[in-house]
């Protein structure tokens, strides 16, 4: 991987959701004497800062972001057996769990009070070779962090005081690590030059007891520049690192002497070693992958010596290899880049298989070893979703995603005026997310309460990897999205600029909610339904009862245009529902920016520069021009409210209220810094309005000022730690006033006015308990489909109250059939829960009253109760089963049983051979049974007689 791709400033990480309140007790603890105390006598030098686990009443507003912007660069680390898998976002390690890929665990180093956020991003992780079950990791804050992840709980901090790169660790060092770090200078760290040290996790003795621990011993093995990799050799007989056009090879017996280079003629971008031979493979930008054969060629002495070696070169990919990975079997090598697709190469054949159109472009690799014996290859992919490829078949067997947002490549628009087109909107039918994905011509769609992403929707096909040495293609882009109230219509507008090579495109798609399928469906596609200029604004007219909905667009030709729905009777079928242009007006040939409905669909406010426009939407009438001359440019208008009474204009800095009623400026604001938007509460007469920052360097900074209409005065004021993209009300998480974003770091947060947000699942520490851990199909399962008695079992030993299913609607009830026929349970174990469902049950007839106590119960019935079927289901109560138990007792299990005579056939009587019965004794007469085994006379079989039972009778039939 480049240098230059680790160091932007969109992959450093926002500080997490604020809280405040008493400090938790430090995570620190050791085992044995190494047991860590409150204070020591050696000062360290830095300090912990151990984040609170309380929110208090600190701070106005909280918030949580949904999801991570960006995926990691370091590759996921399986444990021992497989279960689980570690993944480095930001400044902590989620723990996966393999099978679900549910996050079990979540764990966060602590602060260091001289470091930033930015510098507590966690850059490289180990296992413990002389301890699975701890893991090591290291950070740009120069901390290296050993965890006892089992227990969730941190065992040591040693600080080295330089960014660190990688890591690695031998069984043949103990309580050694071997890292990377930025080299310091004189003034200050230097990226671009790096060290290799050997450092030993023994703390010093001045610092053994201390929270933050010094190393005991620090031996420096070689400058390099900046690294893409280390690794050591399966025997540890080698220690291997790369940096810009150079492979750096070091001899772990002899480490003072330093490296010995190897050139490459591309600069490296990853690096792999053969799981039991000592050689190694090496990715560069160029797309080339070599085999290094040089590790027994070095000479006696290796300081400052440059050398080129013999190399094998294997030569597919257009872009830059992003990772490699050897097959625990050391026969295929495993290659991924840009171009989303997974190439196996058979080394001993030079042959390849692919695996194409993964979706998006891979940054990292790794080996599955289950406890099953099936092996599994990890994809990291760009846009943060791991997907798991099965060896033996080369398909996705499975992926795990929460929000797809992959802002670093895709999103880097070379103007400024597509920047600020960020398609963002809310479901209401299904409580859902409009977002964009990690391609610009697609959306995805993705639910807040389960945390999953639920569909992906491509707006616009095209194509996603374009020639290395060509000009990238653009593609179409989805600038803006909005759902009508309703839910039952989506709009969208996705365009792209014209070259000379290619034209511009502006396409309008208005797209329909499938109910039963879940999804939505192209309905009608309006090709530049503003001519060469683009859409500038789009909005869905509320809906009220008996009128139609309505679609009004506004363009940079100076247009303003509405859509409505016309149906269209076939001979054959059902009729078919279009988008129609319905009217077009303009207003003195300006360009109109923003366009809004009241809510009770009466106007229609058109932005201008200077002025704001009401229009009738029934008949186009022009009724009113809002002006302001003390004012600046306007930008958008919003009503104001659950009436709409007021009018809120956005400028650059200015807000003006306009009272629609008095056709007066009700109050004049000025803002301290550019408005970025303005978000209005539905059901109050309250709003707020984003503030951006005022120069660059605050660019990370942003302040939202709440407004009510009776007042030019702000009501509060809370200032982020972050800027916006977009934002939107959000009504899903509490009645209070509530915001929904995209940040310009393309995190998703969720802000608000006193609400409680709910941590995301895994987000704390957590052992990793037993019953925790994923649990596989077994073989019987897969043929016969899951036990339908093993839930109850297991409910019925549960202390809490039995959990109910909620019932499936829209695409949940269809997933079910997406798997293979061969993984499917019964048809007949599916159809009644799929039918319940989708339709309501019939209820149940009361039962029939139970048979008298001294009633012979008749067990000839002329009719036969169904307990399924058309009829419906017929529920069995305590008091039949009762019943049908004592009739059991009574008449099987305790019943006078006949002499039985039996003759003795050669030798053998009736299973019994040399007076040993080979039958099982029935139940019940394990007391009292005589058994005659003489061979000379028959065998007989007597018990004695069992009373009556709960004093009922016994059919006479029966006795």
């Amino acid at each position: 991987m480049a240098a230059s791709s680790l160091r932007q400033p969109h992959e450093i990480p926002l500080p997490q959701s604020p809280a405040n309140g008493k400090p938790h007790k430090s995570a620190l603890s050791k085992k044995g004497k190494g047991k860590a105390k409150e204070q020591s006598t050696a000062t360290p030098k830095r300090r912990v800062q151990v984040p609170p686990s309380e929110p208090s009443s600190g701070p106005i507003w909280d918030w949580t972001f949904l999801t991570d912007s960006l995926a990691s660069n370091v590759a996921p680390i399986f444990t021992k057996d497989g279960s689980y898998f570690f993944s480095l976002v930001g400044s902590s390690v989620r723990i996966y769990a393999a099978t679900t890929g549910k996050v079990v665990s979540t764990l966060t180093t602590p602060r260091l009070m001289s470091s930033d956020a930015s510098s507590d991003t966690l850059t490289c992780a180990v296992i413990n070779p002389h301890n699975a079950f701890q893991l090591i990791t290291g950070s740009l804050a120069g901390v290296v962090a050993v965890w006892d992840f089992v227990e969730a709980t941190l065992l040591q901090i040693i600080d080295l005081a330089q960014p660190l790169h990688h890591i690695c660790a031998h069984e043949n060092f103990k309580d050694t690590v071997f890292v990377a770090a930025s080299r310091p200078s004189k003034k200050g760290v230097n990226d671009d030059n790096a060290v290799v040290l050997r450092v030993s996790l023994k703390p010093a003795d001045a610092a053994s007891q201390s929270t933050v621990q010094s190393p005991s011993e620090i031996i420096p093995v070689g400058k390099t520049r900046f690294p893409t990799g280390l690794a050591f050799s399966p025997s540890g007989a080698w220690l291997v690192a790369t940096a810009g056009h150079k492979a750096y090879v070091a001899s772990s017996a002899s480490l003072r002497s330093g490296f010995t280079k190897y050139v490459s003629p591309e600069r490296l971008t990853c690096l792999a070693f053969h799981p039991s031979e000592d050689y190694f493979a090496t990715g560069d930008e160029k797309g080339n992958i070599r085999l290094w054969y040089c590790l027994n060629e070095l000479p006696v002495k290796p300081v400052g010596v440059e050398k080129k070696t013999q190399t094998t070169s294997l030569h597919w990919h257009a872009h830059a290899v992003s990772s490699i990975m050897f097959t625990p079997n050391g026969a295929y090598l495993l290659s991924g880049g840009e171009e989303s697709v997974l190439v196996i190469w058979q080394l001993h054949t030079g042959k390849r298989e692919y695996l194409p159109r993964i979706g998006s472009p891979i940054k990292t690799i790794s080996v599955s070893k289950a406890a099953s014996g099936e092996e599994e290859y990890l994809l990291g992919l760009a846009d943060a979703t791991y997907a798991f490829v099965g060896a033996a078949s080369l398909k996705i067997t499975r992926s795990y995603s929460r929000i797809k947002l992959d802002p670093s490549a895709l999103y880097s628009a070379p103007s400024t005026s597509r920047q600020q087109y960020t398609p963002f909107s809310i479901h209401d039918l299904t409580s859902t997310l409009i977002l964009p994905s990690s391609h610009p011509s697609s959306l995805q769609i993705y639910s807040p309460i389960s945390s999953t992403l639920v569909s992906e929707l491509e707006v616009s096909p095209s194509n996603r990897v374009s020639r290395r040495d060509e000009k990238p293609v653009e593609p179409c882009r989805v600038e803006q999205v909005v759902i009508s109230p309703s839910g039952d219509w989506l709009a969208t507008i996705d365009s792209r600029d014209g070259d000379e090579d290619t034209h511009g495109e502006s396409y309008l798609k208005i797209w329909l909610w499938d109910q039963k399928i879940g999804s939505w469906i192209l309905n009608t596609r309006v090709d530049r339904p503003h001519g060469l200029e683009k859409v500038t604004s789009i909005a869905f007219s509320p809906t009220s009862e008996g009128q139609s909905v309505l679609l009004a667009t506004t363009g940079g030709d100076g247009m303003i245009k509405t859509w409505r729905t016309q149906t269209a009777k076939q001979k054959s079928g059902p009729a078919e529902e279009f988008w129609v242009a319905r009217s077009t007006s303009n207003v003195q040939n300006e360009s109109p920016s923003h366009v809004s409905w009241s809510p009770d669909e009466s106007l229609l406010a058109v932005t201008l520069p200077r002025r704001v426009a009401l229009f009738t939407p029934s008949n186009n009438a022009l009724r009113h021009t809002l002006t302001s001359p003390g004012s600046g440019s306007f930008n958008a208008a919003h009503f104001i409210g659950k009436a709409g009474r007021y009018l809120a204009v956005i400028g650059d800095v200015d807000l003006l209220l306009w009272d629609l009623v008095d056709r007066s400026v009700r109050w004049h604001h000025i803002s301290s810094g550019p408005i970025n938007a303005l978000v209005s509460n539905p059901r109050e007469d309250v709003f707020a309005v984003v503030l951006a920052a005022s120069s660059d360097e605050e660019r990370a900074k942003s302040r939202v000022v709440l407004f009510q209409v009776n007042s030019a005065q702000p009501t509060k004021t809370i200032a982020l730690p972050f800027s916006f993209r977009s934002a939107t009300w959000y009504p899903l998480v509490s009645p209070s006033f509530s915001l929904i974003g995209i940040t310009h770091d393309w995190k998703v947060v969720v802000l608000g006015d006193k609400m409680h947000i709910p941590q995301g699942e895994g987000s704390m520490f957590k052992e990793l308990a037993a019953e925790s851990s994923p649990r596989r199909r077994t073989l019987f399962q897969d043929i016969f489909g899951k036990s339908a008695f093993g839930d109850q079992g297991k409910a019925s030993h549960s202390s809490g109250p039995p959990s109910t299913s909620a019932s499936w609607i829209g695409r949940e009830g269809t997933r079910t059939f997406d798997d293979a026929a061969y993984l499917m349970p019964p048809l007949e174990t599916l159809f009644e829960p799929l039918i319940n469902g989708f339709l309501k049950p019939r209820e149940v007839p009361p039962p029939a009253p139970d048979p008298v106590p001294n009633e012979d119960v008749n067990m000839e019935a002329d009719t036969l109760t169904t307990f399924g079927g058309a009829e419906g289901k017929r529920v069995v109560d305590q008091n039949e089963m009762d019943v049908l138990v004592d009739v059991f007792r009574s008449h099987t299990l305790k019943a006078r049983a006949p002499a039985i005579s039996v003759t003795r056939r050669n030798g053998l009587v009736n299973g019994q051979m040399n007076g040993v019965s080979n039958l099982p004794k029935p139940n019940g007469i394990s007391k009292g049974v005589v058994i005659n085994n003489s061979p000379d006379r028959t065998s007989t079989v007597s018990t004695q007689s069992t009373p009556m039972v709960n004093g009922k009778k016994r059919k006479k039939s029966m006795g």
